[in-house]
């Protein structure tokens, strides 16, 4: 699947009685919720001794992804452009692949 193909099928079950800013609201605050959702998985794994649950924090994971589609949207972006913008900006910062002495001392 294409990652725009994700985005298009993920938006037949947004809400479409919702406003432009209240899609990014629900894309912003979802992607927080679920975002800790996956943290406490990870948590208690690492810091309760519970197993890792692989396929829950998949999941969680395809939510994270749900309202990220939801949030690009809202503004008028498509997922691909995004993923591109991201990893052009990476390039920029670490054109040589991560460099923790550029990612201590890294230029805004």
């Amino acid at each position: 699947m294409k990652i725009n193909e994700y985005q298009e099928l993920a938006q037949r079950t947004s809400n479409k009685i919702l406003t432009k800013g209240e899609h990014l609201l629900n894309g912003a605050l979802g992607l927080c919720g679920e975002a800790g959702e996956v943290a406490d998985s990870v948590k208690k794994a690492f810091m309760q001794g519970h197993p890792i649950d692989r396929a829950h924090i998949a999941e969680e994971l395809g939510d994270v992804c749900w309202y990220i589609a939801e949030a690009a949207a809202a503004i008028d972006y498509d997922l691909e452009t995004i993923m591109a913008q991201n990893i052009e900006k990476l390039r920029k910062r670490y054109p040589e692949g991560f460099d923790p002495e550029r990612s201590i001392h890294r230029e805004e």
